[in-house]
């Protein structure tokens, strides 16, 4: 079995919140469950499915699948065919997108040790795309403030960010179980210097210095420059006007 990182981008959800969580959980054994061997047969067989669909080599799963089924089976060719509807969109602003399929991202640049498994990755001039299929069908999981995808779409700025010119960054969850396809798109300039502030909270804090109920990107866009975290843990805005709070 392959390594897991101790702050692994799947698990942040937990860490960031409590970051000795991470070292409590280190100490007992991971011992799986269904659900987690079916979200695993899953994974291969959209991996399997995606590969298919671009022409690249691949070995047929379902024989030592536990849990495969005509559901599954369904997932994954959905999964496989939303893929390759983005790479359709890339390819109008870029001729040859990269497409990356369970690619090792590290980042470990913001975590220590940190890296994780993109399912599907593709980077095109301008756009940087990560999308992650979540087999499950108990909770809806939102792309929006998901620390897993940023996490994920940090190390592919790591790997990719000095060759193509990608100014935006665009996550998707493709949770089939639920007929949820969520996305939530960032522009990868906004600058923060303190990466221990997950953006969720960043967002929170933002509206509140705005004077909105809601957190709103252009608006953020529009007014803030960057954001600074000092010494004593406090985060300075620095306004497109150059005043500063």
């Amino acid at each position: 079995m392959g390594r897991h990182a101790l702050l692994s981008a799947s698990s942040s959800h937990r860490w960031l919140v409590c970051p000795p969580s991470a070292r409590l959980c280190e100490n007992y054994e991971d011992t799986g469950s269904e659900y987690a061997q079916q979200g695993t047969d899953a994974h291969s067989l959209c991996e399997h499915k995606l590969k298919l669909s671009l022409g690249m080599e691949t070995e047929d799963p379902t024989e030592g699948l536990e849990f495969y089924d005509e559901e599954m089976e369904e997932c994954a060719c959905g999964y496989a065919e939303y893929v390759l509807s983005l790479v359709e969109e890339a390819k109008k602003t870029c001729k040859d997108p990269v497409v990356l399929i369970e690619q090792r991202l590290d980042f470990s640049r913001y975590v220590e040790e940190g890296f994780g498994t993109g399912d599907s990755v593709i980077i095109a001039d301008g756009m940087l795309y990560i999308i992650d299929y979540k087999h499950g069908k108990g909770v809806e999981v939102s792309a929006e403030g998901n620390p897993q995808m940023m996490l994920y779409a940090l190390g592919a700025l790591e790997l990719f960010d000095g060759i193509y010119d990608i100014d935006t960054v665009r996550m998707a969850i493709y949770q089939p179980r639920r007929e949820n396809v969520s996305v939530c798109v960032m522009a990868k300039d906004v600058e923060c210097h303190n990466v221990n502030y997950a953006d969720f909270k960043l967002r929170r804090i933002s509206a509140s210095i705005l004077g909105l109920e809601e957190f709103d990107e252009e608006e953020f866009e529009r007014q803030i420059k960057e954001i600074v975290a000092l010494e004593d843990g406090s985060l300075e805005y620095h306004f497109q006007a150059a005043s500063s709070k």
